[in-house]
């Protein structure tokens, strides 16, 4: 039985990552060592780790820091949130814009290099209604 399923983004610097997901999206610390800190949001529940890459618990050849992953992170406003992140000079590495697909989002860079999918949904366009099952 599943118990329990969260990403563990491997990262140059733990503390600054941690700092990042606390500071901008009010994480809380569940569990916190210098190579590692498990991360989890009081309103959700959900969990977010990160690991220092060097760290000797990864395989041989994989300590490297996190690409090519998005970690979606679903808010009420995103156009706030975005605001408030360019303005603390969070790297924003696609603006702001609403996709048809039913998102609107920013997408930014944590201190490790992760990239980081801030979305607000918003009613698909007609042409992807039906895949959300939404008659047209």
């Amino acid at each position: 039985m599943l118990r329990s399923c969260y990403p563990v983004l491997c990262t140059p610097d733990v503390a600054a990552s941690a700092s990042f997901y606390r500071e901008h999206f009010g994480f809380e610390s569940a569990f916190e060592a210098d190579w590692y800190v498990s991360l989890r949001h009081p309103d959700s529940g959900d969990e977010l780790a990160l690991l220092d890459l060097a760290h000797p618990s990864m395989p041989a050849g994989y300590g490297e820091a996190a690409r090519g992953v998005l970690v979606n992170l679903e808010l009420d406003d995103v156009d706030a949130v975005a605001a408030r992140l360019e303005a603390a000079g969070v790297p924003v590495v696609q603006p702001l814009r609403s996709e048809p697909f039913g998102q609107r989002h920013v997408i930014v860079r944590d201190p490790g290099g992760a990239l980081v999918d801030v979305i607000t949904e918003i009613p698909p366009a007609p042409e992807f209604a039906e895949a959300f099952g939404i008659d047209a």
